[in-house]
């Protein structure tokens, strides 16, 4: 892919150790109802919703978000 059709960037964020989609979604998705909010991140991050969540008894619960995931926060970009 020519690098001229990468210069639009996807919105996204790096999460808060301990967002949860509830969070992320009341900071970044403020005036929509959190149910949602909740289910148009999880559509736009299939690569962080779909994950396995943590082993019962693990630090994150069934959390599947770590701070080092990158979660996008507006839908996927129309082609011009």
């Amino acid at each position: 892919m020519p690098a001229a059709e990468l210069s639009t960037v996807r919105k996204s964020i790096l999460p808060q150790n301990g967002d949860t989609w509830q969070s992320i979604a009341a900071r970044m998705l403020p005036g929509v109802a959190e149910p949602e909010a909740v289910s148009k991140l999880q559509s736009w991050n299939l690569h962080v919703f779909m994950r396995a969540s943590g082993a019962a008894g693990s630090v994150r619960g069934n959390n599947p978000i770590l701070p080092s995931d990158v979660i996008f926060v507006e839908p996927p970009l129309a082609k011009a």
